[in-house]
């Protein structure tokens, strides 16, 4: 009998689900299983990240109680929808791009400390006290769609979570983007990708995009 998937796959809205498909990134946000090796939180801590899928030798078991849970993303756009920035550690190069964007957007005289982009992440993420409900978890915003840059994950009027490419936007499936349709050339965009990152986009940090 085929063993079936661990929940661990992320969606843009930072849920877990259990999917056969992995994504090309891994990341945490602390542990989320108990004693039994069962997803039982959300989160745990406001550090999270997006990290390459291989580091060096470095290996960790998927659902280890008292460690870091890894959890899995289709690609950038996913991982900072959901609310994660990239790793210092294993994405040294694209957390330094990220973090220069975002301290650029703040006209900041030197750049940002990771707890400072964390805190400001964990601010824009959830509402308190958050439930089961996503929509009602996440904390939205809007934006004029012309303005969008690519990599950016806007929610539609039927709820579907779509990424923002070039003159297109593309529907959100776990196995990768769906086909585009027209990105709209006027009117007001739910955005899901929180204001941080959203500015990290806008002042130049490239995300990797699933094709």
């Amino acid at each position: 009998m085929a063993e079936m998937p661990r929940r661990n796959r992320v969606d843009p809205w930072g849920d877990l689900h259990a999917v056969d498909d992995r994504g090309h990134f891994t990341g945490n946000r602390g542990c989320v299983v108990d004693d039994v090796e069962q997803v039982v939180r959300h989160h745990a801590g406001t550090l999270w990240i997006i990290c390459t899928v291989r580091y060096r030798d470095h290996r960790s078991p998927l659902a280890a109680p008292r460690r870091w849970t890894p959890l899995f993303f289709l690609d950038d756009a996913v991982a900072l929808a959901a609310g994660h920035r990239p790793c210092a550690q294993c994405r040294r190069e694209a957390y330094r791009d990220y973090r220069d964007a975002v301290s650029a957007s703040l006209g900041a005289s030197a750049p940002l400390r990771s707890t400072e982009l964390d805190a400001r992440l964990n601010a824009e993420r959830l509402r308190r006290g958050r439930g089961l409900v996503r929509a009602a978890d996440r904390i939205t915003w809007t934006a004029p769609y012309e303005e969008l840059p690519d990599g950016t994950v806007v929610v539609d009027r039927a709820g579907t979570a779509q990424l923002v490419r070039g003159d297109r936007i593309h529907p959100f499936t776990f196995g990768g983007w769906g086909a585009p349709s027209a990105r709209p050339t006027s009117g007001t965009a739910t955005v899901l990708t929180p204001p941080t990152s959203y500015a990290a986009l806008v002042f130049g940090f490239e995300p990797w995009l699933s094709q």
